[in-house]
């Protein structure tokens, strides 16, 4: 089967548009974390910032990833928590050698419209934008978050909006699949698992042919008391591989 059949099917089927929103258990406010981005091998490839703060009524978050080879990751959300949490817009750029394509995305949710750039390696640009009906519960850029917010054990679907490049809704079911034992210095504290399935629906059997079956993905969030986040695992972009994201703590120079 082609990669062009593929597309027409993206193209002609509907679009999921119902979702329930994740009720707001802990609400969000100013934060930075420092970040380290590892390969499976284990070596560190980019570091970077999480950013977040309050703005116009609504949270403002932002994941920046300075890559050793000159790539970046620069991904912003802005969103409510009254009562439940909504995405409100969303941006992400994606550039340089550590990716397939350079990528530039943003979702508005009022008046419902996307717009994608895509640079390939030969230099051919692609713009694509339109509208987009938003389920209540897309989140993407949100999942660590909405994760936090996730009673202990429970599972979840929520809506996440992938870039073929052409942006298809499609569901992502959280499950939890165990616990496992981290050291924050000399003291042990326990992490809660969950893994991450990407719902492809009638796309799942054209897409396994092509051998573009996305992997799972997986987050471990600490959900005692002050749920925070550990550690994520699994590719930043369609087709790319897995990596995992770790929080880290400033060093001093010799």
């Amino acid at each position: 089967m082609s990669s062009t059949l593929l597309l027409v099917l993206l193209l002609l089927l509907p679009l999921p548009v119902q979702g329930a929103p994740v009720t707001v258990r802990f609400t969000e406010g100013m934060v930075r974390g420092f970040l380290i981005l590892k390969d499976e091998a284990g070596n560190r490839i980019a570091s970077g910032d999480f950013l977040q703060l309050p703005k116009d009524g609504g949270i403002k978050t932002r994941i920046v990833l300075n890559f050793k080879d000159g790539s970046l990751h620069d991904e912003t959300v802005i969103f409510s928590q009254q009562h439940h949490f909504l995405l409100k817009s969303y941006r992400l750029i994606q550039k340089g050698k550590s990716f397939d394509e350079d990528l530039d995305v943003s979702l508005e949710r009022s008046p419902g419209t996307y717009r994608v750039r895509v640079k390939g390696k030969d230099g051919r640009e692609k713009v694509l934008q339109g509208e987009l009906e938003l389920p209540s519960d897309v989140y993407n850029g949100m999942v660590p978050t909405v994760m936090k917010n996730l009673v202990k054990g429970s599972s979840e679907t929520i809506h996440m909006v992938a870039f073929t490049p052409t942006p298809r809704v499609i569901e992502l079911e959280m499950s939890p699949s165990g616990e496992n034992k981290i050291l924050i210095g000399d003291v042990e504290k326990t992490a809660n698992h969950y893994v991450l399935k990407p719902k492809l629906g009638l796309l799942r059997l054209p897409a396994a042919l092509l051998g573009k079956s996305p992997p799972d993905h997986h987050i471990w969030t600490v959900m005692d008391e002050v749920p925070a986040f550990v550690k994520f695992v699994g590719p930043l972009a369609t087709g790319g591989p897995i990596w995992r994201i770790e929080l880290t703590s400033p060093s001093w120079p010799k």
